[in-house]
């Protein structure tokens, strides 16, 4: 009887479960890392991550032509009372009678307030876009929790510049002017008391177009978190994206 292996036999395995053949070759199985058609999972993402950045650019683009922010002044000879709409490119609404009004207790004219906010907001907003839509396409792994830094920073921003000038306009009065009161801040939510007027102030579309555009912009951050913590091409990743998230998963080509 022979004892030599027959190429016809079985294979036996080794202790991995790997078939070892007659000739000392190991045929080892071939593990599939990605999904059908060669897709990671969270790769159908992709696609939403643009259109969350797409919808961020849209509706920030479309906040900068509308109001967002409006002001109410109520007073006895004013029943029907006096309108001030604030958007990123002016002021709008009954602008003329608040400059007389603020001019008998000292305040300077509004068109004196955020000069150059006005003047930088169209490009600021156009930046904006870019930088929300360039982050969200190009940017690595490694800056995936910087990506809605930006978006959310504007409205913050506008908050903050407004809550300054609102400041600055109530403090710095002429001591000269026709009527004297003491300094104060207007109020920027809700009902407020000026001397002998009553106001009330509320955000309006632009401003809540502009929550909307961060809120998905956030989700898109959140969505490209997922899609790069499990990319087959993450070990290649570092500041920029060798995907483009759009592009096809092609692995890199070794070296022969």
């Amino acid at each position: 009887m022979s004892l030599e292996p027959s190429d016809d036999a079985p294979a036996p395995a080794d202790e991995s479960g790997a078939k070892r053949k007659a000739d000392g070759h190991v045929h080892l199985h071939v593990v599939q890392t990605g999904g059908k058609g060669g897709k990671t999972p969270w790769d159908w993402a992709r696609g939403l991550v643009i259109a969350c950045g797409l919808g961020s650019v849209g509706l920030f683009a479309a906040s900068y032509f509308q109001n967002w922010w409006k002001f109410w002044l109520y007073a006895p000879q004013y029943p029907k009372g006096l309108q001030l709409e604030i958007s990123l490119r002016g002021m709008g609404g009954d602008v003329h009678e608040i400059d007389l009004l603020n001019h008998y207790i000292g305040m300077k004219h509004l068109a004196d307030a955020a000069p150059t906010e006005r003047q930088i907001g169209g490009y600021a907003v156009a930046g904006l876009c870019i930088v929300t839509m360039v982050a969200l396409m190009i940017g690595g792994r490694k800056l995936n929790k910087l990506m809605a830094v930006p978006a959310v920073g504007f409205p913050l921003f506008f908050l903050g510049d407004s809550l300054y000038w609102l400041y600055k306009f109530g403090h710095d009065l002429d001591p000269k002017a026709p009527l004297r009161i003491g300094a104060f801040t207007p109020q920027m939510f809700g009902n407020g008391v000026i001397g002998q007027f009553e106001t009330f102030a509320t955000p309006q579309i632009g401003f809540w177009m502009a929550l909307g555009a961060v809120a998905l912009a956030v989700v898109g951050t959140v969505l490209r978190s997922r899609v790069c913590a499990h990319c087959g091409r993450a070990g290649e990743c570092v500041a920029v994206c060798p995907r483009l998230m759009v592009l096809p998963n092609k692995p890199k080509e070794s070296a022969s």
